[in-house]
């Protein structure tokens, strides 16, 4: 009975529709976050983490405030009687603010410094703009450690493919003066490329319904904003892979090709979602549109790679490879307290066994893919959420960050989801289709019509529930 009743409140609080209740959900949701906020301002010893962290606290307990007002007022109406004004808080106060904070604060120093109490960016953005710097100047982002002259650290490695420092050009080029060097921060550029990405998959689509939930999961969660003021990288990723998957998923395999090459190359460990995409180009288009994919995709790594590879290969091999999996003359500090790295903690036989559970974990998710391949965008984004998810929680050597990969890609199934659900709907006779309101009608992001969107948008409260009364 007990079982049943919490599956009961976790579907009505999940859905959003005319019968969910989702404030419910909205409560705990914005709850936990704002706890989780105040322990990090209250304990963490990175200074950037700490001040996103004191924005936070304010921009989700706000979000809180007025999820219980819309809980306890089911009468209100306008545009503040909308469940969008609580990601809107926190976009701005808890995204936007402490970026433009640390950006600024940036310009006082504390990069390279061995204390985190006064990194106002995570070593990966001076990694990534150092990476360019050496692009530029050597023609490959990758110095050979054993030539430095001295025992190398942690900061000499950039164990990045050779696209991701494309994302630090501008600092290199443009960077040497406050304003120049505020303007060209590496992570402004992560946030528009995740951003763009995310706008053109949107208009792939035909644009469709976002629901809340969707911003939800792949914006305002705490992993997301977290990075997005204070690293990036993994962002333009998730970005990247959002549009190669839409690619695939609306038949444009050769672009859908360009794109998950790119991002493969600018971080190995996402090569599984080309997989996912090769596999949704199969199912949809056939074996010819397959073999095209797979032409462009390894015509296009091999282009990326091929300079850094003449130049110098065994440099590039120890930071790409070497590096992270923990084989490299230093080993990577990725040590998130998830199963792969308590496992592989306890000695030799822990390494193999993490080792073990990770391939087998691959070997599951493969035949998923053989056994019944992803036929729609929504299906591909959920092999790949859950491949990277199972990646973040048994290798080794990990972070608790990647964790943002699965979230934000369960946030862009969600909006495949709806953009399918339209497609089948066109498909059938007119007198089949459901109503789909058009532009003129719409009044908010959710894209519902303007008499209801206050209503709708919450999906909760006595109005929403209460049966029409009787016109006669």
């Amino acid at each position: 009975m007990g079982r049943r009743l919490a599956g009961d409140w976790i579907r009505l609080s999940w859905d959003e529709g005319p019968s969910g209740r989702p404030l419910r959900l909205d409560l705990v949701l914005y709850a936990l976050c704002s706890g989780y906020a105040l322990a990090l301002a209250l304990t963490d010893k990175h200074y950037g983490f700490r001040v996103w962290a004191g924005f936070a606290v304010a921009a989700y307990g706000l979000a809180l405030a007025h999820t219980l007002w819309l809980r306890l007022s089911p009468r209100a109406t306008g545009r503040w009687a909308s469940r969008w004004t609580g990601v809107g808080i926190i976009g701005a106060l808890g995204m936007l603010a402490p970026l433009g904070t640390l950006l600024a604060q940036r310009l006082t120093g504390g990069d390279w410094s061995p204390d985190p109490g006064r990194w106002s960016a995570q070593p990966e953005v001076w990694v990534i703009e150092r990476s360019a710097e050496l692009l530029t100047a050597t023609g490959t982002p990758y110095v050979d450690v054993t030539a430095l002259g001295r025992p190398p650290v942690v900061d000499d490695y950039t164990p990045y493919g050779p696209v991701m420092p494309l994302f630090g050009l501008p600092r290199a080029w443009f960077g040497g003066s406050p304003a120049g060097d505020l303007l060209t921060d590496a992570r402004l550029l992560f946030a528009l490329t995740a951003v763009a990405c995310a706008w053109g998959a949107w208009r792939l689509l035909g644009r469709p319904r976002i629901p809340v939930r969707a911003a939800q999961l792949a914006a305002v969660f705490p992993l997301t904003a977290l990075t997005w003021a204070t690293a990036g990288p993994d962002l333009a990723i998730a970005g990247l892979l959002i549009l190669g998957t839409t690619l695939a998923a609306v038949d444009r395999p050769l672009w859908a090709a360009l794109v998950l090459a790119l991002v493969t190359s600018a971080k190995l460990i996402v090569l599984p979602a080309a997989v996912v995409g090769g596999t949704l180009v199969c199912a949809r288009l056939g074996a010819g549109a397959l073999a095209r994919f797979c032409g462009v995709f390894a015509g296009t790594c091999a282009a990326v790679h091929l300079p850094a590879l003449l130049i110098d290969a065994q440099a590039m091999a120890e930071h790409v490879l070497w590096f992270p999996t923990g084989l490299g003359a230093v080993s990577s500090p990725a040590a998130s307290p998830l199963p792969g790295h308590l496992i592989a903690a306890t000695g030799t036989a822990g390494k193999v066994i993490a080792f073990v559970l990770l391939g087998l974990a691959a070997l599951a998710i493969t035949c998923w893919l053989v056994v019944r391949p992803p036929v729609d965008g929504a299906d591909a984004m959920l092999r790949i959420a859950v491949g990277l998810g199972a990646f973040t929680l048994l290798t080794p050597a990990t972070r608790f960050g990647y964790l943002l990969y699965p979230a934000v890609l369960l946030g862009a199934m969600l909006c495949l989801r709806d953009a399918d659900r339209l497609r089948e709907a066109d498909r059938l006779p007119e007198h089949r289709r459901p109503h789909r309101p058009g532009l003129a009608d719409r009044a908010d992001l959710g894209g519902r019509p303007a008499a209801t969107s206050a209503r709708d948008d919450r999906g909760d409260g006595d109005e929403a529930r209460r049966p029409a009364a009787p016109t006669s």
